[in-house]
């Protein structure tokens, strides 16, 4: 070993084989060469992938707007309307009609003969059956009357019998050419007057008799004594109106009678048989069954209505006569049914009401009649057929003829 004169450290001699300390490191060098190599490419390939990338994203930032420019000529282009197809409303409709119930048969009896109210047998709120006895009136006047009647029938029956046996001697007598035939015709005269008189004085009889059988005042039918006009005592005249005396008033309530005015457009479909539901709000909850026995088959040129009669059985009273109520009907229209629109589908002109129709994709104004209003919905009566295309809230500037293209608009639960 040795030692270095600049360091003053011992040094191993070199071998004859050993390379130099140079040729020793000289590997470590060549080792550190790739690297040099990576960081110059390195950033240039990153520099080109980063020029891909803005080269991609230009590209497709074109292509999106030539998409977009094609979709927006199109757009101008064409027009888009929401539209919905219709169909005639073959559902049963509900139709409700107020009504006043009304009793079957009622009616006001009146005394039938002067005299006073001796006796009463029943009051209001009685049920009674046809043929009862309801009230006894004393006739004092109209019976002395029929007294002095029959006297005068008496009379007449001797005058006549007298008038019968001179008119056969007379003309007896006259045959046998003893009187003269102006005697015999007097005489024979005479013969019919007595006859005449007689059968007034009858006449007056009977009048009296009848008059007098009318001191009973009796039900004509069965039903419910509504109301009691009078006491016992009271003087009572014959007649009706003004002129009479009311003994009661009596109602039939079972069964019971309602009457609606049917719309112009429902008469149709209104016929004897159907059955409405009656809803009357002291009952709630409990429908009372009502069937239509007769309309009036006219329609009223006031009302454009059609009157229309319906029986409601009333078995437990649970209803009374002029009771207010609402009648439902679930209609199936047979004549023409109608078709029904969303109320946003129509427009309204001073020309009258009118939808656009789509047909081969262009718009047309068409005039219809419009019914019922339903809030949301309308009825269209007459303009439009099974399969018109309609458009939904339509724009103002849409004119006649005008191009479109046509979308079908979602159905509102089966609305329309």
């Amino acid at each position: 070993m040795t030692s270095d004169p600049m360091t003053g450290r011992e040094t191993k001699p070199r071998q004859r084989d050993e390379p130099p300390h140079d040729e020793q490191k000289a590997p470590e060098r060549r080792l550190h060469a790739p690297q040099r190599a990576t960081a110059v490419w390195g950033p240039v390939i990153g520099v080109m992938i980063v020029a891909a990338i803005i080269l991609f994203i230009g590209v497709w930032i074109h292509v999106r707007a030539a998409h977009e420019r094609a979709d927006f000529a199109r757009q101008t282009s064409e027009v888009l309307v929401s539209v919905r197809t219709v169909h005639r409303n073959n559902r049963p409709i509900d139709l409700v009609l107020p009504g006043t119930i009304d009793a079957n048969q009622s009616t006001t009896l009146y005394a039938r003969t002067n005299g006073y109210l001796g006796k009463w047998y029943v009051d209001i709120g009685d049920n009674v059956r046809a043929g009862q006895v309801l009230a006894n009136i004393e006739t004092p006047d109209v019976e002395q009357q029929l007294r002095q009647a029959e006297a005068s029938l008496n009379q007449a029956k001797s005058n006549f019998e007298i008038a019968r046996v001179t008119a056969v001697r007379w003309q007896d007598l006259y045959v046998k050419k003893v009187v003269s035939a102006q005697d015999n015709d007097t005489q024979q005269s005479n013969y019919q007057s007595a006859a005449a008189a007689q059968a007034a004085a009858q006449a007056n009889v009977n009048y009296l008799q009848q008059e007098l059988a009318f001191n009973q005042i009796v039900a004509p039918f069965p039903g419910k004594i509504t109301y009691r006009y009078h006491d016992t005592g009271a003087l009572v005249s014959a007649g009706s109106g003004a002129a009479g005396t009311p003994i009661y008033d009596l109602q039939q309530t079972d069964p019971l009678l309602i009457y609606v005015y049917v719309p112009q457009d429902n008469a149709p479909d209104m016929h004897a048989g159907i059955t409405a539901d009656l809803l009357v709000r002291e009952y709630p909850g409990r429908k009372f069954v009502a069937k239509v026995t007769r309309t009036a088959g006219a329609i009223d040129q006031n009302s454009r209505t059609l009157l229309t009669e319906l029986q409601i059985p009333n078995p437990d009273g649970a209803l009374y006569a002029g009771m207010y109520g609402e009648l439902q009907f679930s209609l199936k229209e047979t004549v023409s049914p109608p078709v029904i629109l969303p109320a946003n589908a129509y427009i309204f002109r001073t020309a009258g009401p009118q939808v656009l129709v789509v047909k081969n994709n262009k718009i047309h104004w068409q005039n219809i009649r419009v019914g019922r209003d339903f809030g949301t919905t309308m009825e269209v009566l007459q303009g439009l057929n099974d399969g018109d295309q309609v458009v939904m809230s339509p724009a103002d500037d849409l004119q006649e003829g005008e191009q479109v293209t046509p979308k079908e608009a979602p159905a509102d639960n089966g609305k329309g």
